[in-house]
């Protein structure tokens, strides 16, 4: 497999960031880095070369692509963007340099985690394992769940007041400020998650 995410785009990035440092129109001592599915990996890949973001924010992103490829809906297709496969013999394998948790020792940026709880695509576990890692590693950060979410957020949609189909939808534009479990369906904050 050829393909591999996270070494092409991410020179881009660091590219365009020391671009527009020399242009002047970003501040260096004020960059932050997020984004949302391949771009909450990048986020997550990020903070794992790089110290220079004094935040982030990982929204349903891949923390490790071996356990995609074993559990996210496109099986397969996701062992050849993470470069293989997790039983392809004894590792380390070529997903695993690829993978942000193989980095997460080396994380010191504030780390913001949003995931939806019923999230097929980057299913949750690959947000439950990156804060268990930071967590681990006394990495300042946040992991936010929001239940009957998936990929997509939806806020303030039908299908969030009644749990009905999705009607009138508005994707998340900012990180919310976590809700108290008993007013649904906003998201819920695991400050201190059971069993992790």
């Amino acid at each position: 497999m050829d393909i591999a995410f996270g070494l092409d785009e991410w020179t881009d990035i660091v590219s365009g960031i020391d671009l527009l440092i020399a242009d002047g129109v970003a501040d260096p001592d004020r960059l932050g880095i997020g984004g949302w599915s391949h771009g909450g990996f990048m986020a997550a890949w990020a903070v794992g070369q790089t110290d220079r973001f004094k935040a982030a924010l990982m929204g349903a992103g891949i923390s490790d692509w071996g356990m995609l490829a074993a559990t996210g809906e496109l099986g397969a297709q996701e062992a050849g963007l993470g470069g293989s496969f997790g039983w392809e013999g004894n590792g380390p394998h070529h997903h695993d340099r690829l993978s942000p948790i193989s980095s997460a020792s080396k994380i010191r940026t504030p780390v913001l985690i949003l995931h939806g709880e019923d999230d097929t695509n980057v299913p949750l576990g690959q947000a439950t394992f990156f804060h268990r890692a930071l967590r681990r590693f006394g990495v300042e950060h946040e992991f936010v769940v929001y239940p009957r979410e998936g990929h997509t957020i939806w806020i303030n949609s039908e299908r969030g007041r009644r749990g009905g189909a999705r009607t009138g939808p508005r994707p998340l534009r900012r990180p919310p400020s976590p809700r108290a479990a008993s007013s649904p369906p906003g998201p819920r904050a695991l400050t201190r998650p059971v069993g992790c």
